[in-house]
């Protein structure tokens, strides 16, 4: 539960874990995974597919701590990820896995200013990372090399295909995947709304979480099923419910968490919470500790300001 029933700010204290605040501009939950973890095997720590949400910015971290966009929808034909290869121009300064971060995005820089190009910040640092990306770091975005009937198994769809292709990332060692699907805002007609959208996602994540379970990889992956507040508990005139973040559900799968478990009850309707109360606070607290992260931990924001990684408290019912 929370208390912002806009989309803006639900989405933004579901992605960081904080209330919005005038003051600070709080980094969304990859972003500090990828400033805490940092890379592995010269991939991007944060992916999101198909793009990145506009409330998962980097907040008080450096841009080099953004997501890497896949840009586009994986399940489309001809579907290639963006800045997987060099830019134009750039292969004469022969990158390889053994130059750091810092010396591939210096490289970068000097080529940009030779050549009078203008990027994005943004654009800048997903070039960066591609430039140091391994075939194999290449492949991990490679949907082709999984068989078709993998590829039918989770849909050929938005929801089948980018959760395929978040299980590949996680595999290759992608510390945090967002994808988001399908808009759930059905102030009207909700039940054609589910009826065209739940299948395909019923069918994907069942797919993802038996992969992840087949592969033995569901207990180190935290699967995280959200949006950013539920749907109010009776339907409008217009055959739709509209915003309320007071009481809605969460689905957590693997990395540490108990299965078959129903955490916390609702009164009859799911108007309000009756047991078991987890604020967005303490959803974020629980995803940083089950990867090793003290939300407790302080990082440095503007202005030498110390400020916590998250405030919330671990919901340490539901821990395997």
């Amino acid at each position: 539960w929370h208390t912002e029933s806009a989309h803006e700010r639900g989405q933004m204290t579901m992605l960081t874990g904080w209330r919005p605040s005038p003051a600070v501009i709080y980094p969304s939950m990859g972003s500090i995974v990828s400033h805490e973890l940092g890379s592995l095997k010269n991939l991007p720590p944060f992916v999101t597919i198909p793009s990145t949400p506009d409330q998962a910015g980097t907040g008080y971290l450096s841009p080099t701590f953004g997501a890497f966009s896949v840009g586009g929808d994986p399940s489309k034909p001809g579907f290639t990820v963006q800045d997987l290869a060099l830019p134009a121009g750039v292969d004469q300064l022969r990158f390889d896995t053994r130059r750091s971060l810092k010396e591939v995005v210096d490289a970068h820089h000097a080529h940009l200013a030779r050549s009078g190009a203008v990027e994005p910040m943004g654009k800048f640092y997903q070039n960066a990372y591609s430039m140091i990306a391994s075939p194999a770091a290449r492949e991990a975005f490679d949907l082709k090399v999984e068989s078709q009937a993998i590829r039918e198994s989770y849909g050929q769809n938005l929801a089948g295909q980018g959760l395929l292709l978040a299980r590949r990332l996680v595999s290759a060692g992608v510390r945090f995947v967002t994808v988001s699907y399908g808009s759930w805002d059905h102030h009207q007609s909700l039940k054609k709304g589910v009826a065209d959208q739940l299948p395909q996602f019923d069918q994907a994540y069942a797919a993802l979480i038996a992969d992840l379970d087949a592969s033995g990889l569901l207990d180190e992956t935290l699967v995280v099923v959200s949006s950013d507040f539920g749907r109010t508990p009776k339907m409008n005139s217009a055959g739709g419910r509209d915003h309320w973040a007071k009481c809605f559900s969460v689905a957590l799968a693997g990395g540490g968490v108990k299965r078959g478990l129903v955490h916390g009850s609702s009164d009859a309707t799911g108007a309000e919470v009756m047991e078991g109360a987890v604020a967005a606070e303490d959803l974020a607290a629980t995803i940083f500790h089950l990867m090793g992260i003290s939300p407790e931990k302080k990082l440095m924001a503007m202005g030498t300001r110390p400020i916590a990684i998250n405030g919330g408290k671990v919901v340490q019912d539901i821990l395997a």
